[in-house]
């Protein structure tokens, strides 16, 4: 398998620079981030990710916004995106996954187990 590309959308540094470390670290995946939504969007226009992490809640365009956009692009509406989120209740991941996210991972995640959530999440094998 050849080396995934991975897109994490969030406001948070910390959490960029975690997942960044956890997916290098124990998958080899390259790691773009984006600190905002509409950071995010340009960035996966210009890079088309394999995969996109997407915090819910972030200042400006939301998470939920930020999807709705990419699925709205052309060029990156056949990219699959995992909501990154605090907020996990039943009724919260029921509305996420009617919006046609791929996958929900809940915060506080170890990031050392995310490439096995993701390829859990999108079937994918991590060629160990």
């Amino acid at each position: 398998m050849g080396s995934k590309r991975v897109l994490i959308i969030d406001d948070e540094e910390t959490i960029q620079t975690v997942v960044q470390f956890g997916i290098r670290m124990t998958a080899g995946w390259d790691v773009l981030s984006a600190s905002s939504g509409a950071q995010g969007i340009q960035t996966a226009q210009a890079e088309a990710p394999d995969v996109i992490l997407l915090d819910v809640m972030m200042p400006d365009m939301d998470g939920i916004a930020t999807l709705k956009a990419l699925q709205s692009h052309p060029g990156t509406e056949q990219i699959p995106v995992i909501f990154l989120t605090a907020k996990a209740q039943t009724s919260e991941k029921y509305q996420f996954n009617r919006l046609g996210v791929s996958g929900v991972i809940t915060k506080p995640f170890n990031s050392l187990d995310l490439p096995e959530q993701i390829a859990k999440i999108l079937d994918w094998s991590l060629g160990r």
